[in-house]
């Protein structure tokens, strides 16, 4: 059906390309399917940082080193992000891809209360799991509501590291549920070690990865 053409022109007014570097503090959608595309359940936008080896992590360089590549809002504007920055062999670099309007940080609204399950990888199968991943996070299979942020891989010299960010951790039913789904999305082996750090802990300890308290 048609829609009435001042719902429509109201609509197309409050969408607009967005793909400026920094961080986007709006939770308003900034980008919107073209005609004939497929839409999401929610935008997404892509962010990629890259590590110097010699400096110690900090939130203050985290920051300065992302950049925010740019936001999709339908399953054809992700296929064509995607291939332009698909994974690649090179260490010392993360890609992300994280809901629209949510900060890449743990102290962000959306992620402060939440966790994330982390799954360490050898080299060599960051690359088809990290698709895998975002694939089922846009196909909505996780069946968690709202609760998925957003997910990280993150490529380092010995190992890669895949974590995927929820917004309540204390919610057992819940991180269960996502870990099942990591499980079988990725058809990982059962013993498999995953590890559940909720953000608070990060912020603790100062570390994104190091010193999980749940191993399954």
């Amino acid at each position: 059906m048609e829609r009435p053409k001042d719902e429509k022109s109201q609509e197309e007014s409050e969408c607009h390309h967005d793909n400026s570097n920094g961080v986007n503090n709006s939770r308003r959608k900034t980008v919107c399917p073209a005609a004939g595309e497929h839409p999401l359940q929610y935008n997404y936008t892509f962010w990629y940082s890259r590590r110097t080896p010699s400096r110690p992590a900090s939130s203050q360089s985290y920051e300065q080193n992302i950049r925010q590549i740019g936001t999709v809002a339908s399953v054809d504007q992700f296929w064509r992000f995607y291939h332009l920055i698909r994974q690649g062999d090179l260490s010392g670099h993360s890609d992300h891809l994280f809901k629209e309007g949510i900060k890449l940080h743990v102290g962000d609204e959306s992620n402060r209360s939440g966790g994330k399950w982390i799954i360490r990888l050898r080299k060599g199968l960051a690359s088809r799991f990290w698709e895998n991943i975002i694939l089922a996070m846009l196909g909505e299979q996780f069946m968690v509501g709202e609760e998925i942020c957003g997910a990280v891989v993150s490529i380092r010299f010995q190992e890669d590291i895949l974590s995927i960010w929820n917004r309540t951790s204390n919610d057992q039913m819940t991180t269960s549920r996502i870990r099942d789904t990591l499980r079988r999305v990725l058809n990982l082996p059962t013993n498999t070690i995953m590890e559940y750090k909720t953000h608070n802990d990060s912020l603790r300890d100062n570390s994104s990865f190091r010193n999980t308290k749940i191993s399954l």
